[in-house]
C-alpha cells in the first residue's frame, strides 16, 4: 500500500457524537453495531485512521470516530487532516476530546515525491516548507496535535549527500524554531527504497543523525516498523539505538503493509520490547486491512488484542 494513498483521502462532514460511561460510550441512533465489553485498554496507544472501519461504522468521520473509540483504541492518526475544513477539524477534535482519543499525526508539508525539496538548499523551496509548516501550527492547535510528519524529499543527484543533509538540517532547524514556542514535534520519517525509490531520508540511523545535529525537542523520529523492517530490518537493536530521537511508531506487515499477523514481523516481540522501555507516545496503524469489508476490519481488531496480549 502506497503512502500517498493515505494523504489523498478525503471525507465528508456529518455526524453524532456519542454518550459514554466509564471510559465507553453507549450507542448512538446510527450505530448498527455491538459495543463490545472491553474491561481494559490497549497496553499501547494504537492509532487508527479515518476508512479502516467505514464498513463498521459508515462514511462519516465522526461515526467511525466514535466506533475507534467503542472499540478500544485511545489514539487517532490522519496525514489529510490539514485538507480538511475547518469546521471538521473542529468537531473531529470536540468528538476525540470527549471519547479520549489523542491526535497523532498529520502530514505537514507537500512532500515532494520525484524532485528535490529540502536536499539542494533553494531558498525558495525552504520558504515554502516553512511557511506551510506555520499553517500546520495552526492545524495542530486546532485539533490539539502534538506530532507532525515530515518527509524532505527527493534526493538532488547534483550534490554529495554531504551538501544535502547541511541543507535538510537547516531547514529543521529553522522549522524547529517555529514550533519550540507551541510544544510541537515535527517528526521524521525514513522511507524504504522498494514503495519510494530516490527519497533522501531511507535509514534511522541517518534520521538519527539529523535529529541530533538539529538538536531539538521539536525535531524527532517517526519510526516506521513496515518501512524499516524493508529498508534495514534488524528492528529491536536500531529500535533501541534510536531510541534518544524516537517519539512515535507506525506499523504495517511485510510483505502487503497490512495488520500485523498478516506478513513476517513477529509484532508481538517488537510491541512488549516498545512497551517494556516505557514508550507511552503513540503507534500508527499506517496500513490497509487484509480483507474487506466488516470481517476484515474485525481481523484488524483481533489482530491488535492478540499482539497486545503481554
Amino acid at each position: 500500500m502506497n503512502r500517498r494513498n493515505f494523504v489523498k483521502d478525503n471525507v465528508m462532514l456529518s455526524g453524532a457524537i456519542g454518550l459514554g460511561l466509564s471510559g465507553l460510550y453507549a450507542q448512538n441512533e446510527k450505530q448498527d453495531y455491538v459495543v463490545p465489553n472491553i474491561s481494559t485498554q490497549f497496553n499501547l496507544k494504537y492509532a487508527p485512521h479515518l476508512g479502516m472501519f467505514k464498513a463498521s461504522a459508515g462514511e462519516d468521520p465522526i461515526d467511525q470516530l466514535n466506533f475507534m473509540a467503542d472499540m478500544g483504541f485511545t489514539a487517532f492518526e490522519d496525514n489529510a487532516m490539514k485538507g480538511r475544513t475547518i469546521a471538521l477539524q473542529a468537531q473531529m477534535a470536540s468528538t476525540m476530546e470527549k471519547r479520549g482519543l489523542v491526535m497523532g499525526v498529520f502530514v505537514a508539508h507537500e512532500i515532494s515525491w520525484t524532485k528535490p525539496n529540502l536536499t539542494n538548499g533553494d531558498v525558495s523551496l525552504r520558504k515554502k516548507f516553512l511557511k506551510e509548516i506555520e499553517e500546520s501550527i495552526e492545524v495542530a492547535k486546532r485539533v490539539n496535535a502534538k506530532w507532525m510528519t515530515v518527509v524532505p524529499g527527493h534526493v538532488d543527484l547534483r550534490l554529495s549527500k554531504g551538501y544535502q543533509t547541511a541543507h535538510v538540517v537547516e531547514s529543521l532547524k529553522q522549522a524547529s524554531a517555529l514550533l519550540e514556542p507551541h510544544g510541537l514535534t515535527m517528526v521524521l520519517e525514513p522511507l524504504n527504497f522498494y514503495n519510494h525509490p530516490g527519497l533522501f531520508l531511507t535509514d534511522s540511523p541517518q534520521a538519527f543523525e539529523i535529529c541530533k545535529a538539529v538538536d531539538s525537542p521539536s525535531c524527532k523520529i517517526l519510526f516506521d516498523i513496515y518501512h524499516q523492517q524493508i529498508q534495514e530490518g534488524n528492528l529491536i537493536p536500531n529500535i533501541d539505538a534510536s531510541w534518544d530521537e524516537i517519539a512515535y511508531f507506525q506499523v504495517g506487515d511485510n510483505p502487503g503493509r497490512n495488520e500485523p499477523t498478516t506478513g513476517e514481523i513477529n509484532y508481538k516481540n517488537v510491541f512488549q520490547h516498545i512497551h517494556s522501555k516505557g514508550f507511552e507516545g503513540i503507534v500508527g496503524m499506517e496500513h490497509g486491512n487484509s480483507r474487506p469489508g466488516k470481517d476484515g476490519e474485525q481481523a484488524v481488531i483481533d489482530a491488535y488484542k492478540t499482539i497486545d496480549s503481554f
